[in-house]
């Protein structure tokens, strides 16, 4: 075996150890937060991340443009706005140009209840990842933004 061969079995098994730990990572800290979020206010995390994408665009969406942010389908967003609407988080409104396309807005309930849940949410990370010194989380986010542009460049 060559020295470039060696150096590409051993990069191949490191990236594997790497991918394994940041899957392993956030799979425990996404679990963690789901509960959380089931058990302080019967939402699910998709359903906080609508709420949230509301909340940050400051202005009614669309069913497409939540789905196109959110990275999910028309089907899987049109389920959660289904269960935000009947817990009057969220209600639809129809565009008054086009009676075909609907809008998704918070409620002013839905506007206080994320921003209570968005406050205990950053208590809830900050309490998971209390142990990781403030110097390591940030190289570890560098070097996670390093590792994304990586993967994009990569094109796979």
């Amino acid at each position: 075996m060559t020295e470039s061969t060696g150096n590409s079995a051993s990069r191949g098994k490191e990236s594997l150890r790497l991918w394994l730990r940041l899957l392993s990572c956030e799979t425990v800290l996404e679990q963690r937060v789901r509960t959380l979020f089931r058990q302080h206010f019967e939402v699910t995390l998709p359903q906080f991340d609508v709420l949230s994408e509301l909340e940050r665009a400051d202005r009614p969406l669309t069913m497409s443009q939540l789905s196109k942010e959110l990275m999910v389908s028309n089907g899987n967003v049109t389920g959660v706005i289904d269960r935000l609407s009947k817990n009057n988080l969220v209600r639809r409104v129809r565009s008054r140009e086009d009676r075909r396309i609907q809008y998704i807005e918070l409620t002013d309930e839905g506007r206080r209840e994320f921003r209570l849940m968005a406050k205990k949410h950053e208590g809830w990370i900050r309490d998971l990842l209390a142990e990781l010194p403030l110097d390591d989380m940030r190289q570890l986010q560098e070097l996670l933004l390093r590792t994304r542009r990586a993967i994009a460049a990569a094109g796979h």
